[in-house]
C-alpha cells in the first residue's frame, strides 16, 4: 500500500469504461482537479471520430503531448490531479509519463457487451458504439505492475474505494 497520495492519477481504458465518472468522483472526494482527455483533442480529431473514423498514431501524438504538458507536468504538488484518458498503447503511456515519479495509472476494464451498452445509453458523444471494436483491437493491456486493474462490474463507489485503498 502506498503511504503517499500520488500527485496525478490517470484513469485509463476504452470508451464506456467509466473513466470520467471515476475521475470526477475521486476529484470530488479528495478536493482534486479533474481533466477529461477528450476535451484536449484538436477539432480535426473530433471531426474524424464524429464521422466514425478511428484515430491513428499520427492523430494522437500531438494530443498526447499536449496532455503531458498541460495536465500531467503542470499538475501542482500537494493537490491531486485526475486525468481520464484512454491511453490505449504502451507507447502512449510512455509519452504521458505514466508510472514515473508520483504519477499512477488505473486501468478500468470490462466485457465488450457491457461497454457497448454504456456507449449506446450515453448518446450525444462523438465516440460512437461502433468504434469500440477499434479501441479494443488497439488496446495494449498494461501489466499489473504498471497499472491498478479494476473491473467495471463494480459500482463507481466501490471502484473509488479500491483506488483509495491501493493508491492513497
Amino acid at each position: 500500500m502506498t503511504t503517499k497520495t500520488p500527485r496525478v492519477i490517470v484513469i485509463m481504458g476504452v470508451a464506456g469504461s467509466g473513466k470520467t465518472t471515476i475521475g470526477e468522483l475521486l476529484a470530488e472526494r479528495h478536493d482534486g482537479s479533474f481533466f477529461d482527455a477528450d476535451d484536449f483533442h484538436p477539432v480535426a480529431n473530433v471531426e474524424k471520430m464524429s464521422g466514425g473514423t478511428p484515430l491513428n498514431d499520427d492523430d494522437r501524438l500531438p494530443w498526447l503531448q499536449r496532455l503531458r504538458r498541460e495536465v500531467i507536468d503542470a499538475a501542482p504538488a500537494g493537490q491531486l490531479t485526475l486525468l481520464a484518458c484512454s491511453a490505449l498503447k504502451q507507447t502512449y503511456r510512455e509519452i504521458l509519463g505514466l508510472g514515473q515519479g508520483d504519477v499512477r495509472t488505473v486501468f478500468l476494464h470490462g466485457q465488450a457487451s457491457t461497454l457497448t451498452e454504456r456507449l449506446i445509453s450515453r448518446g450525444g458523444h462523438y465516440m460512437k458504439p461502433e468504434m469500440l471494436s477499434s479501441q479494443l483491437e488497439t488496446l495494449e493491456t498494461p501489466a499489473p505492475d504498471e497499472a491498478l486493474h479494476i473491473p467495471i462490474s463494480l459500482t463507481p463507489v466501490q471502484i473509488a474505494e479500491l483506488i483509495e485503498e491501493k493508491l492513497f
